[in-house]
């Protein structure tokens, strides 16, 4: 009778430990869910300006508070789906203010703008972007013909943009001798943007192209280089994916594995 009580005093206390080290793990996780976001590349950069409060438990993370835009919420939600350790994502920001109709002319700038943002070719400090009935124009400075260029076929290539008039002024080494551009900027710091942030931003990318939003594509992002797996209809389909992600800041090289049906 005393071994059989002894042994039953043994296995709770072995699972009481059990439950605890479970539950110690697990605040862990959450500890280091919460802090990974707030030091992201995304969350230090492009929402520094949001009041984001991240709140994890057990994996599934809430995240509430006010955004400037629709596009700041989703790029929330992608970089914390990103993270190791989490499970799901409750996205319960709010958006300041009014959110503008899609294809709106205020719904076109912001994805134009966020476009521009992501990629590191084009300098979206240096592009003032308005719209008029679904036409974009595009006005200041360029680094060169190529950049010019670049920011013209990237805002062309979002959603419900009818037409681009591109009135940048490209800069000479006279006008402005010596100035890096964001890319140049970003690329000698490429090595501190994390691969949830890399991977976030990339989805985003995908999503706001038009040629790409359809594409039925899956990210996983290890020490800058990203695997882009999934579906594409044709070997164009699958080259111009490759060609958007490779201008994301922060990516090194991009493995293509998407097949062509």
């Amino acid at each position: 009778m005393k071994k059989t009580m002894y042994c039953l005093a043994l296995v709770v206390t072995v699972a009481a430990l059990f439950f605890i080290n479970v539950s110690l793990f697990a605040s862990v996780t959450d500890d280091r869910i919460e802090l990974s976001a707030k030091q992201s590349y995304v969350f230090k950069t492009y929402l520094k300006g949001d009041d984001i409060n991240i709140q994890s438990k057990d994996g599934v993370v809430t995240l509430t508070g006010t955004v400037a835009g629709e596009s700041h919420k989703s790029l929330a939600s992608e970089t914390v789906a990103s993270l190791p350790g989490v499970i799901s994502v409750d996205n319960k920001l709010a958006v300041k203010g009014d959110v503008p109709g899609v294809y709106t002319d205020a719904w076109l700038i912001a994805k134009v703008k966020s476009t521009l943002w992501f990629h590191r070719s084009v300098d979206a400090t240096e592009t003032e972007v308005s719209a008029k009935d679904g036409i974009i124009t595009l006005r200041g400075e360029a680094a060169s013909e190529v950049q010019k260029d670049l920011a013209n076929e990237y805002a062309k290539d979002v959603e419900g943009v009818k037409y681009v008039k591109n009135e940048m002024t490209v800069l000479t080494a006279e006008t402005k001798p010596g100035k890096k551009t964001m890319g140049e900027k970003m690329d000698s710091m490429s090595e501190a943007i994390d691969d949830a942030s890399i991977t976030a931003l990339v989805k985003m990318t995908l999503l706001y192209h038009r040629s790409t939003s359809a594409l039925n594509t899956t990210v996983e992002t290890k020490e800058g280089v990203v695997e882009l797996g999934g579906k594409a209809g044709n070997t164009a389909e699958k080259d111009l994916a490759t060609k958007l992600v490779s201008d994301v800041y922060g990516v090194k090289r991009v493995v293509n594995t998407m097949i062509v049906q």
